[in-house]
């Protein structure tokens, strides 16, 4: 693609196209554009096309969009991966891309500052030495717009260091970074600082300049966060007083009234107050003469600060800071005092846990946003959550004050919300959420609270208090005390007594029924209780038909109804009733299927698609299971969705949809009375499973070998009457290449073998050898040895040892040999997991007892130390070690968009064991060598009494334990 007016006018097009809502244009466009972006200079194209000033605006950041997302997409490099980016692109990319972003309008500018950081974390320091220089010559140009562009970058560049672990390569690229950026920063600082100064009253100017301060403060904190540089704690006379000073400035002509959005003196004080909770809590020694100058200064923030939504962050950011002073021993002198800690409860803590006119307006508009924050704990940066935290870092070294304290208030708050007639409901919230949250002492995922304070008695408490909230009869009446009520009964689930919980689980239930959070908490707290075991099946039997009934209509109101709790609570309902949900699936599944079709078309909520998808299989399978004709209902009902999914290419459901037609057809092949239908279908959807496009997108590997594999165990005359053989074994060729993928060429290869047998199997036997010694030889990874020991033990035991060893040595002469001396013996070890350990194990003995070559042929000098290996896989852990070969490979940041594999736990059937005959392996070795020391006297005795004394030792308690002998 060359540089050209043409091209530009045709690229802005289809950008245009991009934007369209109408998808019969715009995604015909997004095809175009994915299928040009491997071309060499796209991406030069396009930074032309941003760079154009007469271009449209609109189309200018679609294009700047659009290269962030090819560069996220592709820049990095997959182990096996191939680069899509020709060489000379990712070089001009790397020229040019730090200028222009500094002359772009802002815009543009975040869009190629996010790309810069993607390709730095690929390429930087060593591909790109002579980025963080490029970037710091810019500071001396006094050009805000353009130093803010750094600044802006820098933060998006060093922002990782906040949560990378520790790593010499780390350790390396800060030092680096340090080397080059840290004094002009400081430099920076102090010349920006004395501008606010010289423009003081110009709010124009200040807007600017206390925004760079802001972005000066994220990059300081980043480059501050592993460890402390010698080079800022040599400065912080320059950098903490005058951080104080920003903390405690006023400038008048910034100040705005808007409730929602924080200024950038806000913005500021949130990134100082951040920045003195890092050195509180990470350089206490280093900070102590500092620490009092700053508690004063958050002290006066708190107190005049609002409770205006735009202050949030900071007041959060002011409390979190407090936190981390009041728990370290070193700073107790400053809050010992009762008359400190009263003051800081009545002043700070209750007035910032109160329920506020924004939270009203959450709870009612933003349901979804409400319950993600509270149940999910999103809630770090919120004013209840900062506050909840300073509370508990008082308390562990104060905690009967603080309890006395909180006691009072509780009391206070009930007593006025009892005697308002229920008017003052927000006293009770806030006496509800101090108990939920301070009471919490150790808790888990599974169980809740586990420990709690003496702040209350839990169980009288749930009873006068949280109970009654929950016993009114409109669902709907008090919403907020009834979720307050709801999440209590969660949080406290596994402290209350049994009694108590039976008597809550209707009026849970009674209450999915509600509105917005009230529903979601009464799903949420169901499904809990449940999954904990706190609630029974035969508990739950009672109220089955309501609960289906309820959950199914709270997700059957289009997509706003899509809410993942509920879902989850259905699944977990069903999971729980079984076979005696089956009444209700006939109303169910159609709904189900309804909500797949249209979640289909706009995939959004990653959770409750997955839910979705998990409840289908478990209810399919429920149903096949009591009635396998019903199979082919089941088949007609979702084909159609399915085949819709893959037509129009929905990247999230693919494997998805890929593991329930495993699942169905893995049914439809152990339901005697189901008949054949669905045949056509799937003889029509075999040749484009095989198609290589579909095995370039990661996700969709594992779920199209399992659904291949399900094709050989259950449709194996399709797949040879179709020709697929050669097919799927191109498939296992490449997959077996990979070293991401290897392991399901491994299983997919076993199955073939296993299912289709040696007389389909041994023509292409060699060829499968060898490809696998080949990978060997290029590329000795341990999971890869791990799982060709299994294989070949596999192997071994199905179709015998001596064919083995001459199958591997018409490959290569004398290759088994090698393999067993330089593989087999000292990394048998390393093969984990029950079934490959199993498998490892009985191909060894099969070579040990039923093999000629190693009786009396040439290997039988290896025999001693494979039974040494066998011995020390049976009685020692799996070796952790790794092979020179193996590196780490990074997966936690996928280029571009790429849906994660999720497996469906309800869509896995049991797993074959080819080797179910063999139940225990010991057993298995102790009795070939009886029957091969029947077979052939006098063989053994020289070769168990070569074996080392511990490995001697081990043998003879096998032949003992299940009363064998060998002589």
């Amino acid at each position: 693609m060359e540089v050209t007016e043409d091209n530009l006018s045709t690229l802005a097009t289809y950008l245009q196209q991009t934007l369209n809502p109408d998808p019969n244009i715009r995604r015909p466009a997004e095809k175009f554009l994915e299928g040009v972006e491997v071309n060499q200079n796209y991406a030069i194209l396009l930074l032309h096309l941003i760079d154009k000033d007469t271009a449209d605006p609109t189309i200018r950041v679609a294009a700047a969009v659009t290269f962030k997302n090819y560069i996220k997409r592709n820049w990095p490099v997959e182990e096996d991966g191939v680069d899509r980016i020709h060489a000379s692109d990712r070089a001009t990319i790397k020229t040019l891309i730090v200028s222009l972003m500094l002359k772009s309008p802002e815009a543009i500018q975040r869009q190629f500052s996010d790309a810069v950081s993607i390709i730095g974390k690929s390429d930087f320091p060593e591909k790109w030495p002579g980025l963080i220089s490029e970037m710091v010559e810019k500071f001396a140009t006094g050009d805000f717009h353009v130093i803010n562009g750094v600044l802006r970058t820098a933060h998006s560049l060093f922002k990782r260091y906040r949560y990378e672990f520790k790593s010499q390569k780390l350790w390396e690229e800060i030092k680096h970074v340090l080397e080059n950026i840290a004094k002009p920063l400081t430099d920076l600082f102090v010349v920006t600082i004395d501008l606010t100064n010289k423009h003081a009253g110009n709010a124009q100017a200040l807007k600017v300049i206390y925004g760079s301060l802001v972005l000066i403060c994220k990059v300081f904190y980043s480059l501050n966060y592993q460890d402390l540089p010698e080079f800022f704690e040599d400065n912080m006379p320059i950098w903490m007083p005058n951080l104080l000073n920003l903390l405690q400035v006023t400038v008048p002509c910034l100040a705005d009234d808007e409730d929602d959005k924080p200024g950038v003196i806000e913005c500021l004080r949130t990134e100082v107050c951040e920045c003195a909770s890092l050195y509180a809590l990470k350089y206490e020694e280093e900070f102590a003469p500092h620490a009092p100058g700053f508690v004063t200064a958050v002290w006066h923030v708190l107190l005049h600060t609002g409770a205006k939504e735009k202050y949030d962050s900071l007041v959060s950011n002011a409390l979190t800071f407090l936190a981390k002073v009041a728990e370290k021993n070193s700073y107790k002198n400053l809050f010992e005092d009762p008359a400190t800690l009263s003051q800081i409860c009545e002043k700070v803590v209750i007035p910032n846990m109160e329920f506020r006119e924004s939270d009203i307006e959450l709870f009612e508009d933003n349901p979804e946003e409400y319950v993600r924050r509270d149940i999910e704990g999103s809630d770090v940066e919120t004013r209840r959550r900062a506050a909840c935290d300073l509370v508990r870092a008082l308390a562990t070294h104060y905690e009967d004050k603080m309890m006395a304290i909180f006691g009072q208030y509780v009391e206070m708050m009930l007593s006025k919300y009892s005697s308002s007639g229920g008017t003052a409901w927000i006293n009770k919230d806030t006496a509800l959420f101090l108990v939920t949250s301070l009471a919490s002492r150790g808790s888990t995922q599974a169980a809740g609270v586990t420990r709690a304070s003496p702040l209350v008695d839990l169980t009288s408490f749930a009873a006068t208090h949280v109970l009654p909230e929950l016993q009114r009869p409109d669902v709907n009446e008090l919403p907020v005390l009834k979720a307050d009520a709801i999440k209590y009964i969660i949080t406290f689930r596994s402290l209350l007594p049994k009694d108590l919980i039976a008597s809550a689980l209707p009026l849970l239930i009674q209450h999915i029924r509600g509105g917005g959070v009230v529903c979601t908490y009464a799903s949420c707290a169901v499904e809990k209780l449940l999954a904990g075991g706190l609630a029974t099946k035969t508990q739950l039997e009672p109220y089955a038909g309501n609960l289906m009934g309820a959950l199914l209509t709270a997700i059957d109101g289009g997509p706003t109804a899509h809410n993942e709790y509920v879902m989850k609570a259905l699944l977990r309902t069903l999971a729980s009733l079984r076979e005696a949900a089956l009444p209700y699936l006939g109303e169910a599944l159609p709904k189900l299927a309804s909500i797949l079709s249209l979640v289909a078309k706009n995939p959004s909520k990653p959770h409750f698609n997955h839910y979705l998808f998990e409840s289908l299989s478990l209810a399919v399978s429920l149903v096949v299971k009591a009635n396998p004709s019903a199979i082919t209902a089941f088949e007609d009902a979702l084909f159609p969705i399915f085949q819709d999914i893959l037509q129009n290419d929905v990247l999230e459901f693919m494997p998805y949809v890929f593991q329930m037609l495993s699942l169905l057809l893995e049914l439809r092949g152990s339901c005697s009375g189901a008949g054949d239908g669905g045949g056509d279908t799937y003889a029509a959807l075999l040749p484009c499973l095989v198609a290589p496009p579909l095995w370039e997108r990661p996700a969709n590997v594992r779920p199209l070998v399992r659904l291949l594999c399900a094709f050989v165990a259950v449709r194996s005359d399709l797949v040879l009457s179709s020709g697929k053989l050669n097919a799927m074994l191109g498939v296992f060729q490449k997959l077996i290449a990979s070293k991401t993928n290897d392991h399901e060429g491994f299983f997919l290869i076993q199955t073939m073998l296993f299912k289709f047998g040696e007389s389909v199997m041994q023509q292409y036997t060699k060829q499968i050898i060898t490809l696998l010694f080949q990978r060997l030889s290029s590329s000795k990874t341990t999971k890869y040895v791990r799982g060709l020991i299994a294989f070949l033990g596999f192997y071994s035991a199905h179709f015998g040892a001596d064919p083995l060893i001459e199958l591997v040595d018409s490959v290569q002469a004398n290759m088994f040999a090698m393999y067993v001396e330089r593989v087999l013996v000292p990394d048998v070890q390393k093969v984990s997991g029950a079934l490959e350990r199993k498998a490892a194990a009985v191909g060894c003995v099969k070579l040990l007892c039923h093999s000629a070559h190693f009786r009396e042929g040439r290997l039988a000098g290896l025999w001693t130390n494979l039974l040494q290996a066998l011995i020390a896989l049976f009685e020692l852990p799996p070796d952790e070690t790794q092979l020179p070969d193996d590196h780490f490979i990074e997966v936690d940041d996928t280029p571009g968009y790429q849906p994660v594999y999720a497996q469906l736990a309800c869509a896995k059937t049991g797993s074959d064991d080819p080797l179910a005959a063999i139940e225990d392996p010991k057993r298995y070795l102790a009795e070939s060598l009886a029957a091969m020391s029947r077979d052939f006297p006098g063989v053994l005795p020289p070769r168990v009494g070569s074996l080392d004394e511990p490995h001697r030792g081990v043998l003879q308690n096998y032949l003992q334990s299940y009363g064998v002998a060998i002589c």
